[in-house]
């Protein structure tokens, strides 16, 4: 399985990533190791969603990325 995640930051900002081992990426995140959310500690996830397919995930992490994935999750997921 591969999973596309949100963090909430500490600086009211969001994270999006996508992994295949989310339990492992969290904690990389939670312990400082990931240098995009190192300054931001703590992180909580606020969502995450399963994809069989590894070009799925990371296509729809692209597009939770772009401009209007951002406004997407903002109307339907109030982040």
């Amino acid at each position: 399985m591969y999973y596309v995640y949100i963090l909430s930051c500490c600086d009211s900002g969001y994270y999006v990533g996508c992994t295949d081992n989310l339990k492992s990426r969290f904690e990389k995140h939670s312990r400082g190791y990931v240098s995009a959310t190192k300054y931001r500690l703590p992180v909580t996830i606020e969502m995450y969603f399963c994809f069989r397919d590894k070009y799925l995930a990371f296509n729809f992490e692209k597009y939770l990325k772009s401009g209007s994935g951002r406004a997407f999750t903002k109307k339907h997921f109030n982040i």
